[in-house]
């Protein structure tokens, strides 16, 4: 037998015993979340029938919780019982109807995390972008708690992010790829400290995989510190990515200053750059993003109109923001 048959046999049963695990597991997750669904539904059909329904509740948990414990160990808490009394009520109106199989494909604690959100049409849409980006557990909390989809309502009014979400999130104009801000917590950089633009980019290089999380859908990296040499003098361009969705590059310039009417014009020099020598036919038309530590929105509206590039300037924050903070964004941009 030849080597190259060889391998191509072996690689072939490779792939048959990767397949058949991945069966295993996922028909083991899908009749535990099964199980789950009917025992908080027999929690909720028994409170039901006590006169006191909260504080019977709480017993019926309680007293559940150590008789299943004694048998099956561990996985029955009380909090795991509530989680799945939250299950039912959440997917009721959903379980053994309308669900595909893709329901199945996200893990218990995913739906742990999925149930705490109350506000359906966020619920859904994170559990289909959980399933697109196959996002761990970690990065879905994460996700959910950067205000990942309350950036993105910032960008879209809520029938655009209906529509996006309708299309899986994949977006189809420049607009849909904006976020501000973009919150950068990740790169365990101190908000109190001062950096140079070196060092937030290297950082970024270093968490490449959660930066390309962050800006969300279909980016892939190019380059670092692109070179553009014209007249043999040489300029940089900070962070070159491209979006399979949209087809074309991003050039993304980091300020880790407050944002200045004179970095438009080195972005809009980028772009046309990008546009004219690196752009082939299929392309379109590339996308400029300034991530800056600070700016004044009717400030960047004076230097940015008039521009016909497609140039977005966007905040970036190296901490978690809270609620309120995020809630004051909101305010300014309102």
């Amino acid at each position: 037998m030849k080597l190259s048959n060889l391998n191509s046999t072996i690689n072939n049963i490779k792939s048959l015993i990767k397949k058949a695990r991945q069966n295993v597991v996922y028909a083991v997750n899908t009749e535990m979340l099964k199980a789950y669904y009917e025992i908080g539904k027999k929690i909720v059909e028994e409170e039901q029938k006590g006169k006191k329904r909260a504080e019977y509740g709480k017993q019926l948990i309680k007293q559940l919780s150590s008789e299943l414990t004694k048998e099956f160990g561990r996985g029955f808490s009380s909090t795991a019982l509530k989680n799945m009394r939250i299950f039912y009520m959440t997917y009721k109106n959903q379980i053994g109807q309308s669900l595909t199989d893709e329901f199945y494909k996200l893990s218990w604690t995913h739906y742990c995390e999925l149930i705490k959100i109350n506000d359906e049409f966020k619920r859904v849409y994170f559990q289909k972008y959980t399933l697109q980006e196959n996002l761990s557990v970690r990065d879905l909390k994460r996700q959910i708690y950067s205000f990942h989809y309350e950036r993105l309502l910032l960008s879209k009014n809520k029938k655009e992010l209906i529509n996006y979400e309708k299309e899986s999130n994949i977006p189809s104009t420049p607009e849909q790829i904006i976020k501000d801000p973009y919150i950068l917590d990740f790169l365990d950089l101190d908000e109190t400290n001062s950096y140079t633009e070196q060092d937030v980019e290297s950082k970024i290089l270093d968490n490449l995989q959660k930066f390309l999380l962050e800006l969300g859908q279909g980016f892939s990296f190019v380059a670092r510190q692109k070179r553009i040499t014209i007249d043999n003098e040489h300029y940089y361009i900070d962070l070159l990515f491209y979006n399979i969705y949209l087809k074309c590059y991003i050039i993304i310039e980091l300020k880790t200053t407050k944002f200045k009417h004179g970095d438009v014009g080195q972005m809009n020099f980028y772009i046309n750059y990008v546009k004219k020598k690196i752009n082939k036919s299929k392309d379109g038309e590339p996308i400029g993003i300034l991530l800056c530590a600070q700016k004044n929105n009717i400030y960047v509206d004076f230097a940015t109109s008039g521009f016909s590039n497609k140039l977005f300037v966007s905040k970036y924050k190296l901490y978690l923001p809270s609620k309120e903070e995020l809630q004051r964004e909101v305010s300014k941009l309102l």
